[in-house]
């Protein structure tokens, strides 16, 4: 019998009888589904593609080993763009990425199919290849091994893009530390001082 939405359902131990198909009609497979060859749509009216859709906004926030202050100009702005690029590769829309001599801060609307830990090894390891190339000073650069993530209200990413564009003004009067750990209590995240800093 066939139900509202086309589907058929049997009783307990009655089979379905097949007929013969049809040139170019779907037949079933032994377990009785039914599979459709490529651009082929079964009748009886519109089939809707699903949409997987996401507007995950996050904030991220690491720093250069150590909190060294690597990123002096023209290497600071090269390495916002860079950031940038990276993330807008990966399938991250609206990326902003911004900071201080030593640490960086990025918006980013999170890829669908991406983690943030994914993300974030990708921006590091990227950047910190391409960093070594650009200077002998830089030879010896890495980021932290950590970094915090942050979720961020839509309504509210051009608040947070606005307070990264802010970055220098704001670091003449607090250190990379005290911006941390003010995010880390703003957001309820328990953190050990002996390792946070690594």
């Amino acid at each position: 019998m066939s139900s509202a939405n086309g589907a058929i359902y049997y009783s307990l131990g009655q089979r379905p009888r097949w007929p013969a198909p049809r040139h170019g009609a779907p037949a079933p497979s032994a377990n009785g589904a039914i599979y459709y060859s490529l651009g082929q749509r079964p009748r009886g009216g519109n089939v809707a593609m699903p949409q997987s859709l996401a507007n995950v906004v996050i904030h991220l926030v690491f720093s250069a080993k150590d909190r060294r202050e690597y990123f002096r100009s023209p290497i600071r702005d090269e390495l916002h763009v860079y950031l940038a690029t990276v993330a807008r590769n990966a399938g991250c829309d609206g990326s902003r990425v911004g900071g201080a001599a030593d640490h960086v801060h990025v918006a980013v609307r999170l890829g669908r199919t991406l983690t943030i830990a994914g993300l974030v090894e990708e921006l590091k390891t990227s950047s910190s290849k391409w960093l070594k190339t650009l200077s002998p000073e830089l030879g010896d650069f890495a980021w932290q091994r950590g970094y915090a993530a942050f979720s961020v209200a839509p309504a509210d990413y051009e608040a947070l893009v606005a307070y990264i564009d802010d970055q220098e003004e704001h670091h003449r009067k607090h250190t990379f530390c005290a911006e941390y750990r003010s995010f880390l209590k703003k957001y309820g995240i328990s953190f050990d001082e002996r390792y946070v800093w690594d």
